[in-house]
């Protein structure tokens, strides 16, 4: 499950996400991706889904690049507790994606099998996402 080996501070506030996003939203590593159509938080766990989903489609081969990193810690307070008292302990870490983010990149697999994984992993996602190719691949 990917989370920081170390971070700065234990909590953080919530944050807004508004807009589109402004960097990672292009395709810079492989020929195909999967975009993000809406703002969500991604947890480390279904990032780890969607890469487990990926990889097991394409049987190993190729090359896939997870491009979003959870480094925001998300607090909970326990069940049945009064308001008060302060902020709850932390649970886990997300990242924040706005629409336009390019989250997972393939290579080195044939279009169908690229977009049939990458499919896949999608679905482990909680956010709709569109299948998007490099514009300048061309196909055997």
């Amino acid at each position: 499950m990917l989370q920081p080996k170390k971070t700065k501070f234990r909590r953080s506030q919530k944050g807004r996400m508004k807009g589109n996003a402004q960097r990672g939203n292009q395709l810079a590593f492989g020929s195909f991706g999967i975009k993000v159509l809406e703002e969500a938080w991604i947890t480390g766990r279904q990032i780890e889904a969607a890469r487990q989903a990926v990889t097991r489609h394409m049987k190993r081969e190729g090359q896939l690049w997870i491009r979003i990193f959870p480094d925001k810690p998300i607090t909970k307070k326990p069940a049945e507790v009064r308001m008060g008292k302060g902020k709850g302990a932390p649970e886990g870490f997300v990242v924040p994606v706005t629409p336009g983010r390019i989250v997972l990149e393939a290579e080195g697999v044939p279009f169908d099998v690229a977009k049939e994984a990458l499919r896949l992993g999608a679905q482990k996602l909680p956010v709709p996402t569109k299948f998007v190719v490099r514009r300048d691949y061309v196909q055997e």
